[in-house]
C-alpha cells in the first residue's frame, strides 16, 4: 500500500509516465471500438465506471484519464449509469462481450450487487480494480484514510462550534451524502465521531442520504423547515453540499453571513470559486485535484492490464481556503 500526499504526487506520475513510456502512444478516440496504437496494433481497451457523473471531479478526472489512457497506447471506456445497479452491470457486461477490455476499475453503485459481474469479468481475464471501494473480487484500489478524512472535516466543524456558538447546546448539524459506499460510509463516521466529541455543547446530527446536486437542494429545502436553526452543513462531496448551499442561499443568507459554516472534501471548481469569495461561509474546503487522482487510477489500470502486481494507492487530502485555492483549479 502507497500512501501518496496530494502535492507530493511525482510517485503516481512517475508511474504512469513509466507506463506510458513502455506502451508508447495512440491517437484513440474513446468508445471507438479496435483504436490501434501508432505501431498499427491494438492494445485493447481501459474501462472507468462511476455510479454517476453528477458527481463534478469523477467528470474532471475521465478528461485526464483519457489523454493519459490513449497516450498509453490504449482505448478509453467510461459510463453513465446514473446510480442504477441494473444499468451499471448492464454496461460492465457489454464491456466484457467486447472482448479487447484489459482492466476495469469501478466505483459501484452497489457493491454487494456488482459481486457477480465482477466474477463475469475476472472469469473473461479482465482484473478489477476499485475506486473508493473495495469487494469481492477486487484487485488493488484507490482510496484515503475515510475515517481520518472525515474526522479532520469534523474536528474543523467542531472548533468553529465551539468558538462561534459557544454556550448553545444540541447544535444543529446536517451531514449530507449516501452512506453506501465505503468512502461516504467511513468518511461520516469520522465526521460523526470528531463531532459528537468535540463539540463542548453536544450536536444534533441530521444525516441526510442524498447522492446529486438536486437532492441537496431539495433535501435542504425540507431540512431548513423542519429545523430552521441549522446552520452547519457538512459532506463528503462537495457536489451534493453545492446543492444544499444553493438552497440557502436561496433562502435569502448571504454568502458572507457569519452564523452559517459549510465543508466538504473534494473541493472542485465551482466550489473553489466559492471558497474564495471573501468571509465565505464555505469554511472548510479539502482537496486532491483531479488530475492526481486520474494519474493514480491510470497507474492501477495499467498495471491490472499488463498482469502486474496491483498496489493499492492511498491519497491524502489537503486543506484548501482562499490562499492556496488557485493551486486546485482543473487546468
Amino acid at each position: 500500500m502507497r500512501t501518496i500526499p496530494i502535492r507530493g504526487a511525482a510517485v503516481v506520475a512517475a508511474a504512469v509516465a513509466t507506463a506510458l513510456m513502455l506502451g508508447g502512444c495512440s491517437g484513440t478516440t474513446a468508445n471507438e471500438p479496435d483504436a490501434a496504437s501508432t505501431t498499427g496494433e491494438s492494445k485493447g481497451a481501459l474501462a472507468m465506471s462511476f455510479g454517476g457523473l453528477d458527481v463534478p471531479i469523477w467528470n474532471d478526472e475521465l478528461v485526464y484519464m483519457k489523454e493519459l489512457v490513449e497516450e498509453a497506447g490504449y482505448e478509453f471506456l467510461s459510463d453513465d449509469p446514473q446510480w442504477d445497479v441494473q444499468k451499471q452491470i448492464a454496461d460492465w457486461q457489454a464491456w466484457i462481450q467486447r472482448g479487447d477490455v484489459k482492466a476495469i476499475m469501478g466505483f459501484p453503485v452497489q457493491a454487494d450487487a456488482i459481486i457477480p459481474v465482477t466474477a463475469e469479468a475476472i472469469a473473461a481475464g479482465i482484473p478489477v480494480v476499485g475506486y473508493a471501494n473495495t469487494w469481492e473480487g477486487t484487485t488493488g484500489s484507490l482510496s484515503s484514510d475515510y475515517h481520518a478524512d472525515g474526522y479532520t472535516l469534523g474536528q474543523a466543524a467542531a472548533e468553529w462550534i465551539n468558538e462561534n456558538m459557544a454556550g448553545e447546546t444540541d447544535v444543529p448539524v446536517v451531514i449530507m451524502g449516501e452512506q453506501v459506499s465505503d468512502r461516504n460510509r467511513g468518511i461520516v463516521e469520522g465526521m460523526r465521531d470528531a463531532l459528537n466529541e468535540l463539540v463542548d455543547g453536544g450536536v444534533s446530527l441530521a444525516e441526510i442520504d442524498a447522492q446529486t446536486r438536486d437532492e441537496g437542494y431539495s433535501t435542504a429545502q425540507s431540512q431548513m423547515v423542519a429545523e430552521p436553526d441549522t446552520k452547519v452543513w457538512l459532506s463528503p462531496t462537495d457536489g451534493v453540499l453545492l446543492g444544499a448551499y444553493q438552497a440557502v442561499m436561496d433562502s435569502g443568507v448571504a454568502a458572507d453571513d457569519p452564523a452559517y459554516a459549510f465543508g466538504a472534501l473534494d473541493a472542485t471548481d465551482e466550489t473553489l470559486d466559492v471558497i474564495k469569495l471573501p468571509d465565505t461561509v464555505w469554511r472548510f474546503g479539502y482537496a486532491i485535484t483531479a488530475r492526481e487522482i486520474a494519474e493514480a487510477n491510470v497507474t492501477l489500470l495499467l498495471q491490472a492490464a499488463n498482469g502486474e502486481t496491483v498496489d493499492d494507492i492511498v491519497l491524502t487530502y489537503n486543506p484548501v481556503d482562499a490562499s492556496n485555492a488557485d493551486d486546485f483549479y482543473s487546468e
